[in-house]
C-alpha cells in the first residue's frame, strides 16, 4: 500500500514541476511579448485599417484601454509561443501510460489541432474580416464616419478567430469519434440534416449579429464536416488493415 501511495506521490510531484517549469516559461514570455504588443496589434488591425479611408486612426475610451489591449495580446500570444513546451510538458507525463495505439491519437490530435485552429485563424483573418469590414464600412457617408476603438476591436478580432479556429477541429473531432469507437463514420453521416440546423445556430452565437459571418462561418463547417467523415473513414479502414490478419 505504502508503495502505490509513493507512487502517486511521485507522480504528483513529476507533474507539479512539469506545471511550474511551464508556468515559469509562459510568464517569461508574457514580459517579452509585452515589446511587441504595439506591432503585433498593428498587424491584427490592418484588415480594418485597410477598409478604412487613409489616415483614419484607431482611438481608445478610457485611459487604461491601450494598456489592457497590449496586456491581452502578451497573455495570449505567449500562450500560442509556449504551447510547444507545454504540450511537450504534458506529453513526457502522460506518454508512459499510453499504449502504442494511444500515443499515435494523441500525437495526431495535438499536431493536427493546432495546423487546424492556425488554419481557421488565418482564413478568418485574410478572407472573412476584409469582406465583412468592407461590406459593412461601405455605408459610411461624409457626414458618418467610423472611429473603432481599439478595445472593441480586440474582442470581436479574438472572438472570431477563436470561433474559426474553433470551428476547423471538426474534421479533428470526427475522427477521434471513430477511432475510439464512439461513432462510425456511417452513422455521423446519417446526423446530416441535424448537423445543418446546429452549424447555423453555433455560427449564430459564435460570430457577430450578422448574416454574412454567419454564413461564412457556417459554410466552412459543413465542407469541413463532410472532410471529417471522409478522413474518419480513411481511419477507420487503416485500422481495419493493421489489425487484420
Amino acid at each position: 500500500m505504502s508503495e502505490v501511495v509513493e507512487g502517486f506521490l511521485s507522480h504528483l510531484k513529476e507533474l507539479q514541476w512539469r506545471l511550474r517549469l511551464a508556468l515559469i516559461v509562459y510568464v517569461a514570455g508574457v514580459l517579452l511579448l509585452m515589446n511587441w504588443s504595439a506591432p503585433v496589434f498593428d498587424f491584427m488591425a490592418a484588415p480594418l485599417l485597410g477598409a478604412l479611408p487613409a489616415g483614419t486612426p484607431m482611438i481608445f475610451l478610457n485611459a487604461p484601454d491601450v494598456f489592457f489591449t497590449y496586456l491581452k495580446i502578451a497573455l495570449l500570444g505567449s500562450l500560442f509561443a509556449t504551447s510547444p513546451l507545454t504540450f511537450y510538458q504534458l506529453w513526457a507525463f502522460i506518454a508512459p501510460g499510453l499504449y502504442q495505439e494511444e500515443k499515435r491519437l494523441f500525437l495526431f490530435s495535438v499536431i493536427a489541432s493546432v495546423l487546424l485552429f492556425t488554419g481557421g485563424g488565418a482564413f478568418a483573418y485574410f478572407l472573412v474580416f476584409p469582406m465583412v469590414f468592407q461590406f459593412f464600412l461601405g455605408f459610411a457617408t461624409d457626414q458618418i464616419h467610423a472611429l473603432p476603438a481599439i478595445k472593441e476591436y480586440l474582442s470581436l478580432f479574438l472572438k472570431m478567430v477563436f470561433a474559426f479556429g474553433l470551428s476547423f477541429q471538426i474534421p479533428i473531432v470526427l475522427t477521434v469519434l471513430a477511432r475510439l469507437n464512439i461513432a462510425t463514420p456511417e452513422g455521423m453521416a446519417k446526423q446530416r440534416r441535424y448537423v445543418i440546423v446546429w452549424v447555423f445556430i453555433a455560427a449564430a452565437i459564435l460570430t457577430p449579429p450578422d448574416i454574412i459571418s454567419q454564413v461564412l462561418l457556417a459554410v466552412p463547417m459543413l465542407l469541413l464536416y463532410e472532410i471529417g467523415l471522409v478522413v474518419a473513414r480513411m481511419s477507420v479502414r487503416d485500422r481495419g488493415d493493421s489489425v487484420s490478419p
